[in-house]
């Protein structure tokens, strides 16, 4: 049984999670969209990722949509007192499977509301908005006005926590004068290190960085240097970057996901893999080459 506990924890608002969380995007079809195939083996993911220690799940119903948050609810209402659900709004998805902005008042409102009905809750712990600016990444852009919207709804008692998803330095900023920011979640990982200020300065503070894409952006070259450290430790590459990322920085969150109990039993055995000084030196050095493409919208 994996100690995910071992990886310490850290404060999501005013609660304390496992660093080792969950995302709940694979439990959809392909593509984000869809049912999945197997929606009983969706089931007993989430389950076995609860009782195996995980107190921090990471949503939004905009995957599917919908799909992900009834299989959550389907799985695991009623909730543990430990358990934070975390969702995202300022998306929605068309009939081809695109991904769109979503940032009108109406359109915030309407996916709170979405989130709480499927998700059987009076309250959402955790809301991120979700900036689309850019398929390609973080890109600048005013939020005020949909952050702004989200406040409000706050005071009215339907979220408890705002937090911010594909932002640049100077859009946390921007949140922080109009809310409370519990989060950032934004794409990182041991090669694509954007964000390495960033997660400095929100720690420093106390605010949760989130990573997403743990093995997204990888050149070939740089993912053939992973799987040869991996060899050397006895692990599987995941592991070893979701390794990395507990070792990074104490406020990481990681939410690896997966929509099979195997995977899950792998990912979640990274919290105990040791990485020795030389293979953090490795590590760190596979960040020296060009990094590869973005992934795909979709987180």
């Amino acid at each position: 049984m994996s100690g995910i506990g071992t990886a310490g924890t850290w404060a999501l608002g005013d609660r304390r999670v496992n660093r080792m969380g969950y995302g709940a995007m694979q439990l959809a079809g392909p593509g984000v969209f869809g049912p999945p195939k197997d929606r009983a083996e969706a089931v007993a993911v989430l389950r076995e990722a609860v009782a195996r220690g995980v107190t921090h799940i990471d949503t939004s119903d905009f995957y599917g949509p919908h799909v992900t948050n009834q299989i959550i609810r389907e799985a695991l209402h009623p909730y543990p007192d430990d358990l934070v659900i975390v969702t995202k709004v300022g998306a929605v998805r068309d009939a081809d499977a695109s991904w769109n902005p979503a940032f009108s008042a109406e359109a915030l409102v309407a996916a709170v509301h979405d989130n709480l009905r499927h998700l059987g809750l009076d309250v959402l712990e955790v809301v991120n908005l979700r900036a689309m600016f850019s398929v390609h990444g973080p890109a600048e852009g005013a939020i005020e006005a949909p952050l702004s919207v989200l406040a409000e709804l706050q005071h009215r008692g339907l979220i408890r926590h705002l937090g911010l998803s594909n932002v640049t330095a100077a859009q946390v900023a921007e949140g922080r004068r109009i809310a409370g920011i519990a989060c950032v979640q934004n794409h990182y990982n041991l090669v694509h290190r954007a964000d390495d200020a960033l997660i400095d300065a929100l720690a420093a503070d106390g605010t949760a960085y989130v990573p997403f894409f743990p093995l997204g952006g990888f050149s070939p070259i740089q993912s053939q240097g992973l799987s040869e450290i991996a060899r050397g430790l006895d692990a599987t590459p995941m592991q070893v970057a979701l390794a990395w990322l507990l070792r990074r920085s104490p406020n990481l969150l990681l939410i690896p996901g997966t929509s099979s109990r195997g995977h899950l039993r792998e990912n979640l055995d990274a919290a105990d893999l040791d990485l020795p000084e030389a293979a953090m030196r490795a590590l760190d050095g596979l960040a020296g080459g060009a990094p590869g493409s973005q992934p795909a919208e979709g987180h």
